[in-house]
């Protein structure tokens, strides 16, 4: 195929209809860079026998070292075949332009897969035909449905089934078959979810709209009768709605005879739809294609007397085999064994001739003498059935082109946006519609920003292979002038050889420019990875960046979005990038200028009024694992600062932190991922040595009801009561603490996002009351961090309500419960955690939180001193005390704090005004509480959660016992194991701590030699159920352990840990080893 010049596709960018916008999705190691392979080499970008080898889009090292994809790449592509305008029309040359991107398939980068979704149409989502439906191949085909992108499947590996499982046609049928029912499994699970939510929502609104008629119509005529008429109208009315309202999801599923699966083996360079054998067997069976369509897949068998198509009913106890078996499968199998087939695995040559003939394909002699077998048969399938031929065709026919998709998907997702009833109706119709003339608003989503070597950018770029005339002619005019130069010198000097003269002196001039140019490092440059969906952007035209927490409902609101001008726009080719000097609507494109003003990622629009914020994307994996970090040379820790920020920057998922206690600290979503960020910061962004510390792993403190606790601190107050007195003895302050319940803690978990909301809400109200203001006006201050969170966010009632039924639904200690909805002044840590602080005084002190407005929040401080005067002070105890836990100043969850009495007795000898008292007092306040706090949690049975990971892996029955000893000594614990039917292959989830997750994954290839690999993704917090301050006391105990208890506390190991990295004391830990030398440990 001959090298396509960026110029054509440039021209194609102009011709919307002919775009296609696609991302290849799939779980780790399914083939998604072979199979792109393919499509590359038909651009002449790579040769068609390197594809599949080369991995052309994995451009980093470290991706070709591991043989996975870390970072998601573009690339176009240009593809032409002839199409019918109408059925009877004749067929015509259409060009397209496939705008290609290849994603991770590992959970680590699954935030690399998050950007490349959002600025496609359509997905390619590829299912290995051994393993089946992985627990990634669930997670991309969430990512299809959440966006609202047409999926294609393709299930790829197909030479697997023949080579390793050496399956028959027909077992083979029977895999496929399951294997595509667990993927529409999958989408019908979505689509069920789906419809129950918004049937649910459609009933709420039945019942309110019946209420509110019920409502007016007796209060306009206060009779009964004439309310329910009103009543059962407006029922019929929404009876009318709801079958508006109901779904059909015939078109969601995958169906080979809808044209939407591909069969394919990316590593053998072929494929193949069910249409492509319909047209090969229309003429050879006298049947039109569009019925041979319909046939060929599913219980349909072929009379081979009649040569008639008969369903299952009609075979009458005749053993047929199905059509897609005797037409298609058996094809495939004859060809694989009559080229690599036979009894050493060379085929038989007599064989291939008769298939060669009979398809009317011609190999060529050297192929036919080639000692490979495999050369043959790659040779005869992509004669036959070309891989990029199936896959590009279905992609245009299926999928759809950018003006087609945006009128789908947008109505959406501008209205999931922050204030998306202030979009301006011209900007929104622009974006619907896609419209991309010169006077259209411009919006343009920028999903991550990618760093990429300024040496490797157009501009700078030396150009390889055949020069252009004008550089040929500069060229030409330089070496003159060179030459001219040394001759110059040669006559001055008196030369006695001019021509090794003019050879060294050349040589020279070129040998100094190279070693110039070797000594300078190439800075990094930020290019902005994008789509645009209205208007033409070029470069130098002028837009506004839009913030993460901007809303069109308050555009000038601090930060005001700030103007940048558009430096360069790219066309994305893979491993370069092609000069732009315009991009229109629908194409996706690298663009230039936006450093310092995105972070991750961003909207540009052209208007700020009525613009809209299409917000950040809802990453896959949040990050988990922290690692301190310093340089080497301490004299680098600037380079190491910009480089770290530079990273955060060019990785969608990597976040950076300086802690108070001075440590520099990366976050990342898993070890692979933390190793790439490393790489990157030492070889590219900070460019010097830089030194990792050990993996620093979250951990949460809670409590727990035990039969067999220490004795309460104080039996007559009860257990977990505690009396704070300020040292000035002037405030007494009495709280207990208790466990909360387990499903309490689960609902603040799970809808901390409300309780921010809510929080956000309260303090808005409180700021319109002190400066008069509405609070509307402060409405944009409470987005979510620029995370569009597509879970609803409950209301104040919802909230309530909700809550109250998971206390009712406690089952014992009722009456501790009934009330304490109403009397909840706080949640913590950060005032959104899992905790409550709960007001039982009598005058209710702290006031109450779940309320529908603020109160108490203009109080005045009197003469002397109330209970009142400190309900802040004791909010901010509670909230550094579930901060920082007492066991290793790790935040707590699951506790309930009790403020039951607070009494105040004024000092009057210092003579000193109550206002410059509570100055005095607020330290005191809060230093007492905290540790009243501490004291009371203690008094209960502590435990640590500890951060656990849920792992699946696929492993065949002869290293299973090897997996299983690699997980229990790293205290996994296994979930489920289950055999995939019609293969060797297990699947084991299982649970493991990610403290001793380091090393999991190499340890776990290396004992089974590659044959299994884990997939580890963030799962919560269990409660690692051991107390770590344990010690023996009942005589059992003390009989069979010792006073001291010789066996190991797990959990206190890991406290020991954490406060030992922290700086804290450990408990029966010696400084001071040896007295007489005193020598010390290092820390």
């Amino acid at each position: 195929m001959p090298v396509v010049n960026p110029e054509k596709l440039v021209a194609l960018q102009r011709n919307p209809d002919g775009i296609r916008n696609i991302c290849i999705l799939a779980h780790v190691d399914h083939g998604k860079t072979s199979l792109t392979d393919a499509l590359i080499a038909t651009n002449g970008i790579i040769s068609p026998k390197l594809a599949g080898k080369i991995r052309y889009l994995d451009s980093r090292p470290d991706e070709q070292l591991r043989g996975i994809t870390m970072e998601s790449s573009a690339i176009s592509l240009y593809f032409s075949m002839l199409r019918r305008s109408a059925p009877d029309a004749t067929p015509e040359q259409k060009e397209y332009l496939v705008n290609l991107i290849d994603s991770p398939g590992h959970i680590d980068f699954s935030s690399e897969v998050s950007t490349a979704s959002r600025l496609c149409d359509g997905a390619v989502v590829l299912v290995d035909a051994v393993e089946g439906v992985c627990s990634q191949t669930v997670t991309v085909l969430r990512q299809t449905w959440v966006e609202h992108m047409k999926p294609l499947l393709v299930i790829n590996k197909m030479d697997r089934l023949i080579t390793e499982l050496k399956m028959t046609p027909g077992e083979a049928y029977t895999h496929l078959s399951k294997l595509l029912e667990q993927v529409n499994a999958v989408l019908g699970s979505f689509f069920q979810g789906e419809r129950m939510e918004e049937d649910l929502n459609w009933r709420e609104r039945v019942d309110e709209r019946i209420a509110a008629a019920a409502a007016k119509e007796e209060e306009r005529t206060g009779k009964d009768v004439n309310g329910a008429n009103g009543t059962s109208i407006d029922t019929d009315a929404m009876s009318v709605n709801a079958e508006f309202e109901e779904k059909d999801d015939e078109d969601l599923y995958f169906a080979p005879e809808k044209n939407n699966v591909i069969f394919s083996s990316a590593i053998d360079g072929w494929a193949f739809t069910v249409r492509q054998f319909a047209s090969l067997y229309e003429k050879k069976l006298g049947i039109k294609r569009t019925a041979m369509e319909k046939v060929l897949w599913g219980d349909f068998y072929l009379d081979p007397k009649t040569k008639k198509v008969l369903a299952q009913r009609h075979l009458k106890g005749r053993n047929l085999k199905p059509m897609f078996v005797q037409l298609v499968l058996e094809q495939i199998w004859a060809v694989y064994s009559a080229t690599t087939g036979g009894d050493k695995g060379k085929g038989d040559p007599a064989m291939t001739e008769k298939i060669t003939k009979s398809l009317n394909i011609n190999l060529p002699p050297h192929i036919l003498r080639s000692r490979n077998p495999r050369d043959i048969l790659m040779a005869l399938f992509s004669s036959w059935l070309p891989l990029s031929t199936a896959l590009l065709v279905s992609c245009i026919e299926s999928l759809p082109s950018p003006t087609v998709a945006q009128e789908g998907r947008l109505p959406a997702l501008i209205d999931d946006s922050p204030g998306a009833p202030h979009v301006a109706p011209v900007v929104r119709e622009a974006m619907i519609k896609s419209k991309s003339s010169k006077d259209d608003p411009v919006v343009v989503y920028v999903s991550k920003m990618v760093s990429i070597p300024e040496s490797e950018l157009p501009e700078n770029r030396r150009r390889g292979g055949t020069l252009s005339p004008e550089e040929a002619r500069e060229m030409g005019r330089k070496k003159r002038a060179e030459i001219a130069r040394v001759q110059a010198l040669a006559a001055e000097n008196g030369s006695a050889d001019p021509v090794n003269g003019l050879a060294n002196g050349l040589t020279e001039t070129v040998l100094d420019d190279s070693s110039e140019q070797e000594k300078e490092v190439a800075p990094e440059q930020l290019i902005g990875f994008a789509r645009i969906y209205s208007g033409t952007l070029s470069v130098g035209d002028s837009v506004y960046v839009l913030p993460p927490k901007f809303s069109p409902a308050h555009p000038h609101h601090s930060p005001v979005p700030k103007q940048a001008t558009v430096t360069a726009l790219y066309l994305l080719m893979g491993r370069g990038l092609e000069p732009l000097t315009s991009v229109p609507a629908g194409v996706v494109f690298g663009i230039g200028g936006l450093e310092g003003h995105i972070l991750k990622s961003g909207t540009l629009c052209s208007q700020l009024e009525g613009s809209v914020n299409l917000a950040g994307v809802n990453m896959g994996a949040q990050p988990i694992v922290r690692v301190a970090l310093e340089p080497v040379n301490p004299g680098d820790l600037d380079k190491m600062i910009n480089g770290l920020n530079l990273l955060v920057q060019s990785d969608p998922c990597a976040e950076y932190e300086q802690f108070s206690s001075g440590e520099h600290v990366l976050l990342t979503a898993g070890e692979l991922h933390l190793e790439r960020c490393l790489t990157d910061l030492r070889e590219r962004f900070a460019r010097c040595e830089i030194q990792a510390g050990e993996p620093i792993v979250p951990y949460r403190e809670t409590i727990v009801r035990q039969d067999e606790m220490k004795p309460a601190a104080n039996k007559e107050l009860g257990r977990g009561t505690a009396i704070a007195v300020t040292t000035s003895k002037q405030v007494t302050i009495r709280l207990r603490v208790r466990p909360l319940p387990t499903e309490v803690t689960e609902f603040l978990s799970k809808n901390s996002s409300a309780i921010k909301r809510l929080y956000s809400e309260r303090q808005a109200e409180v700021q319109a009351q002190k400066d008069d203001v509405s609070p509307e006006s402060s409405d944009s201050e409470d987005a979510d961090d620029g995370i569009v969170d597509r879970t609803k966010i409950l209301s104040l009632p919802e909230f309530k309500k909700q809550l109250q039924d998971v206390f009712e639904s406690v089952k014992g200690q009722r009456e501790i419960w009934t009330s304490a909805v109403e009397q909840i002044s706080a949640f913590g840590p950060r005032r959104i955690g899992p905790n409550l602080l709960i007001d039982t005084t009598k005058d209710s002190i702290l006031g109450k939180f779940l309320h529908d407005s603020a109160e108490g929040s203009s109080r005045r401080i009197g003469e002397t001193l109330q209970p009142h005067d400190f309900s802040d002070k004791i909010s901010y105890a509670f909230q550094l005390a579930t901060a920082q836990g007492p066991l290793c100043h790790e935040p707590i969850q699951g506790v309930a704090v009790f403020l039951e009495e607070v009494v105040v007795t004024p000092n009057t000898d210092d003579g000193l005004s109550a206002r410059d008292k509570l100055g005095r007092l607020t330290g005191e306040v809060i230093k007492s509480v905290q540790a009243a706090i501490r004291q009371g949690f203690l008094d209960w049975s502590p435990r640590l959660l500890l951060a656990m990971y849920s792992c699946e892996i696929q492993a065949s029955t002869e290293v299973l016992g090897r997996v299983y000893d690699v997980l229990t000594r790293r205290r996994g614990r296994i979930l489920s194991e289950s055999l995939k039917e019609g293969t060797p292959f297990f699947t084991i989830l299982s649970l493991l701590p990610v403290a001793t997750s380091f090393g999991f994954s190499d340890e776990i290839r290396k004992r089974t030699s590659g044959a299994a690999a884990p997939q580890l993704v963030f799962s919560g917090y269990e409660v690692l159920d051991e107390d770590p301050f344990w010690v023996p006391r009942t005589e059992e105990e003390m009989e069979d352990l010792g006073e001291k208890g010789d066996r190991e506390n797990v959990a206190k190991r890991f406290m020991d840990g954490v406060r030992e990295r922290k700086g804290l004391l450990v408990e029966g830990r010696k400084l001071v080893v040896d007295a007489e030398k005193q020598k010390t440990l290092k820390r």
